[in-house]
């Protein structure tokens, strides 16, 4: 079954079903980012441990990325096969199984954990917002207000966490362990779900082709550029901030601060973009405060370093949530937010993957922060011209 009316009735049954549906979707929701973003706090650390250069790390914070890219673009069709809330349950646990892996000691281990995490949330990233499509209907922008806020905060608590987490824990290693425990009590309570599907036939109707819309283009590179500059952001902002000065705590407290700002705007601008019937203004105004804070961090004086993290925080918080409602705004039924869902996370996070890769190498290229903020600006730039054609009302496939 895939996203079809008769699986709706999990979320549209009876009111502690829909309890159940919205306790373990939040649950979820909240473990799609600690994954991504606990390792830049440790980052130099881990650096150290195994003797990384820029580049390598820059690998590092690359491999998530590009595994949400090639393994959300499989989620419909595994969705298709076994079942959304089953496929969501397995890949909830792969994102458990990466973070015990990662942390057991070896560079190896630490990248296959970490690849293990990226392919989880790459799977249940792309059915989450489809699954809010299906069963919330006029619902769906404050539904997916919340899911963006969520995630921030599971960011969040993912960059602020981690320092503290290697001093209590006695290292670097076990921080990262740490993360497996809320993974599985998300799974735990997801497990109603899957057993109230699992007579629910399959949907075998063959889904839409939306690799020929230029609107799910326009969609999917928005996607893309905008999660590049969050992983950028998420992956490079700790050690930026202490290049400039900051020692490790500070320069991640910072950075959970800006990630923590994303709750405001996450949770604010869908449901206003899921009213207004153009969304070109709300898109413009998320990326254009980024812009600004952007500049701040890698070329205003030091005092401008808070405000400006603030800044960037709510425009990446903004973003995202743009990003999803769009995903539902530009799609009329269930099985088509999958499909654009799937093209766009999936394409999208292949290229924002390059980002912090290009960050680390064009750092170690020129000895500085100068020439990858440059770099930061210009993405910025691109994903405003990409969003403004993606924000005009229309749908794909039309």
């Amino acid at each position: 079954m895939l996203l079809n009316e008769a699986g709706s009735t999990a979320a549209r049954g009876l009111p502690a079903r829909r309890v159940l549906f919205v306790a373990g979707f939040v649950l979820i929701a909240l473990n799609l980012r600690p994954t991504l973003t606990a390792v830049a706090p440790l980052l130099n650390a881990i650096r150290e441990h195994f003797g990384m250069d820029a580049s390598t790390a820059g690998l590092l914070t690359m491999l998530p990325v590009a595994c949400l890219g090639v393994f959300g673009a499989v989620a419909a069709r595994l969705a298709r096969r076994f079942g959304t809330e089953s496929v969501v349950l397995a890949f909830v646990l792969m994102i458990a199984c990466g973070s015990l892996l990662r942390g057991t000691g070896s560079q190896a281990a630490l990248f296959l954990g970490t690849a293990f995490g990226g392919a989880g949330i790459g799977v249940v990233g792309v059915l989450l917002p489809a699954l809010v499509k299906r069963d919330f209907g006029a619902q769906a922008g404050g539904m997916m207000g919340v899911f963006t806020m969520v995630l921030v905060a599971g960011a969040a608590a993912g960059a602020g966490a981690s320092i503290p987490l290697a001093e209590a824990l006695g290292g670097w290693q076990p921080a990262l362990m740490a993360w497996a425990a809320p993974a599985l009590l998300a799974a735990l309570v997801w497990v109603p779900q899957v057993v109230a599907h699992r007579f629910t036939p399959r949907d075998d109707a063959p889904p839409p082709n939306l690799w020929r819309d230029p609107l799910a283009w326009r969609v999917t590179f928005f996607m893309g550029l905008q999660s590049s500059l969050a992983y950028m952001a998420m992956g490079w902002l700790p050690v930026i901030l202490e290049d400039f000065g900051m020692t490790a705590e500070r320069a991640g407290f910072v950075s959970a601060v800006s990630i923590a700002c994303q709750m405001v705007t996450a949770l604010t601008l869908p449901p206003i973009a899921a009213r207004a019937r153009d969304q070109r203004l709300v898109l413009a105004f998320a990326v254009l405060i980024g812009t600004a804070g952007t500049a701040g961090i890698f070329f205003g004086p030091g005092f401008l370093i808070w405000p400006s993290a603030v800044l960037v925080g709510l425009s990446l918080g903004g973003c995202f949530g743009v990003a999803l409602t769009l995903i539902v705004l530009r799609t009329r039924d269930g099985r088509t937010a999958a499909q654009l869902s799937a093209m766009s996370q999936s394409v999208g996070y292949l290229l924002a993957s390059l980002g912090p890769l290009a960050l680390g190498m064009l750092h170690d290229a020129s000895g500085g922060w100068s020439v990858p903020g440059v770099f930061f600006i210009a993405v910025s730039i691109a994903a405003l011209i990409v969003g403004l054609g993606a924000a005009r009302p229309r749908y794909v496939g039309e």
